[in-house]
């Protein structure tokens, strides 16, 4: 018979253990702290109608690459991102939350897209947002931010610090208007200003799409910086202050590793004020690992009730297979997941080890068997030395009769012999 392949689909991530507790525990510390700030967990379904997902009706030209299928005369797909589900959920349950209603998911999210460095057809992502109804306060934003800063700051023991750099889609829409763009024009621009720091010909793509004078006056923000427009227009100012009382209340709320950067825009074209990108002290190569903004009215096709929010989204997957597979996050504290071994020395001994391990699991230490009772001491000692566990509990004929316990460090090769409550009182201890 022919074996089957045992490598994964392109695209498509798998750890080993090791890698899987070190992934486990910093997806913990961040859910923790989004908890603690009051945010609840929501767990949306993985598939969506297609309807929901895209407003378009020819599947061929949908753009953002999603897994589609179809079961009778129900066309779905699975969700790319947390915010089209959110949408539909805060619209549907809209008299049951209460406004501000703060959540955050942490869910496997598929793109239908080629599978490259960084990104994957399945990932997951965990996303935070905050919605009011009709209208939802600025220092919400900073909020979120804030919330997110101290998420990143859960896990830095493993992934380092991390940089905030804010953006203000409010800004440039203001500018765009005082320079007269068309909406071709804006378009152009916006996308030029979002891929700035990755393409060579910057100014010269600017002149190209919106001529020479406005492309001087948009080069100039990254020269001069964007208090040099102030007084320009009411629109303008309007931005600048916004901008400076963000960066204020960002330093109230304890947050020093925050910078202006009008270059960051976000791809999303929802967005539409206050913007924000995460980076990697040490790792700046990976690009942004998590940003998000606010948008307005996004649950418009849902309800003719204005939802506006401002959210989050961190690439988890991203972020952590990348440190993972490069080894640059020191893995040893994930090397022993079990405290204790329990090794059985013949099946007449089974039945009794059983109930020790019961009652040292109940005890609240971590503790697992080795049940090939058939194998030699050697094989079972091997097992638990690779297991890396602290201690082994051996149990033969001698310790079932006498109801007392052999327990071998596997560090220091010494050996004790305890009763039961000694032997979980010592455990305890170390």
């Amino acid at each position: 018979m022919e074996l089957k392949p045992t490598k994964t689909l392109s695209g498509f991530i798998e750890l080993l253990p090791v890698q899987q507790r070190c992934f486990d525990e910093c997806n913990r510390r961040m859910q923790n702290v989004l908890r603690n700030a009051g945010f609840v967990h929501i767990d949306l379904p993985a598939i969506e109608r297609a309807e929901v997902l895209t407003d378009k009706e020819n599947w061929d030209e949908i753009e953002t690459q999603m897994f589609l299928f179809q079961k009778g005369d129900t066309k779905m797909g699975l969700r790319y991102d947390g915010t089209v589900g959110l949408s539909r959920y805060v619209a549907g349950n809209m008299n049951d939350l209460i406004f501000p209603f703060r959540a955050y998911q942490f869910a496997r999210n598929y793109r239908g897209e080629r599978p490259q460095r960084g990104r994957y057809r399945e990932f997951y992502q965990m996303d935070l947002d905050i919605l009011g109804i009709e209208k939802l306060s600025e220092n919400y934003d900073a909020e979120i931010v804030a919330v997110l800063a101290d998420a990143y700051k859960s896990i830095e023991e493993f992934i380092g610090s991390v940089s905030i750099r804010i953006g203000n889609r409010r800004f440039w829409n203001a500018i765009f208007s005082y320079l007269n763009l068309t909406e071709v024009q804006q378009r152009s621009a916006f996308i030029l200003i979002d891929k700035k720091d990755k393409i060579k010909d910057f100014y010269e793509g600017l002149i190209k799409e919106v001529g020479e004078k406005a492309a001087k006056e948009i080069n100039k923000v990254f020269s001069e910086g964007y208090k040099s427009f102030k007084n320009k227009t009411d629109d303008i100012n309007v931005a600048i202050e916004e901008i400076d009382s963000f960066i204020s209340l960002l330093n109230s709320m304890g947050i020093r590793n925050a910078e202006i950067d009008l270059g960051i825009m976000r791809g999303h074209a929802y967005y539409t004020g206050i913007v924000f990108e995460f980076f990697l002290d040490k790792f700046p190569e990976l690009g942004a690992v998590g940003g998000g903004g606010r948008y307005e009215n996004l649950t418009s096709k849902f309800s003719k009730t204005k939802i506006i929010g401002v959210g989050a989204a961190v690439g988890f997957s991203r972020m952590m297979v990348a440190l993972l597979d490069e080894n640059r996050i020191n893995l040893f504290k994930f090397e022993r997941p079990v405290h204790t071994a329990v090794l059985v020395m013949g099946k007449e001994q089974v039945s009794y080890a059983m109930s020790i391990l019961s009652l040292i699991r109940n005890s609240g230490i971590s503790a697992i068997p080795y049940l090939d009772v058939d194998k030699k001491f050697k094989n079972q000692i091997e097992f638990a030395d690779k297991m890396k566990v602290d201690f082994s509990i051996i149990i033969g004929e001698n310790e079932r009769n006498t109801n007392m316990l052999t327990l071998k460090d596997m560090q220091t090769g010494q050996q004790h012999n305890m009763d039961i409550s000694e032997t979980i009182k010592f455990l305890k201890t170390v």
